[in-house]
């Protein structure tokens, strides 16, 4: 696939973590930063994410968005990059990956939120409750440095960039096995890469 990716992202975004993505995979590629409320919801954008969110990519002709999915897809799309590992070992990967962006997520922003499930109701929830959450991802990463067979893949930057962002914000509490994993992605060269590019991006503070 020789077609150039372009990403639309905002620098205060989970199009971090495709920006953490892309750089892992070191193909070339070209930035398009959207303004909330403003571009964000232009017919354009609309056209490609009728959410008008980001992250969004573009591949040629293809369109992918959510943060996981384009993880998946780049993944896949650039196989020399070894982020996906062979097909008859993906079972984690798959695992972890989406429940990095559904169960776990969920429950990180309801509990921000203040939202509390009625009592009797955690099963209708997928994540049950933050802890149970906590608890899965706890025990997926326990003594590894990565989640599948040793090796780096996309799973760690999809599950990676929900605990970095938690630690640092204060949604995840600070469990040793969590800053642990995550110490160890945090100094990888491309995680180190994006930050910086995303970071000198952000807006000035008074």
């Amino acid at each position: 696939m020789n077609q150039k990716i372009k990403l639309f992202s905002h620098p205060m975004s989970r199009g971090r973590i495709v920006r953490w993505m892309l750089e892992e995979i070191g193909q070339p590629y070209d930035v398009v930063m959207l303004e909330y409320g403003g571009n964000m919801k232009s017919p354009e954008h609309l056209a490609l994410n009728p959410m008008g969110k980001v992250p969004t990519i573009t591949h040629g002709s293809a369109v992918v968005t959510e943060s996981a999915a384009i993880c998946a897809y780049l993944a896949d799309a650039f196989p020399e990059a070894g982020l996906a590992p062979p097909l008859a070992q993906r079972a984690d990967y798959y695992r972890w990956m989406f429940f990095s962006h559904g169960p776990l997520e969920q429950a990180v922003i309801n509990h921000a939120l203040g939202f509390e499930l009625p009592p009797g109701k955690s099963g209708m929830a997928g994540y049950g409750s933050l802890k149970s959450a906590l608890d899965a991802v706890e025990h997926a990463i326990q003594g590894k440095d990565y989640l599948v067979n040793r090796r780096f893949s996309a799973a760690d930057v999809v599950l990676g960039s929900q605990i970095g962002f938690g630690l640092r914000f204060g949604t995840i509490e600070k469990r040793p096995e969590f800053e642990r994993y995550w110490s160890t992605l945090a100094a990888r060269p491309a995680h180190r890469a994006a930050e910086a590019i995303d970071n000198a991006l952000l807006p000035a503070r008074n």
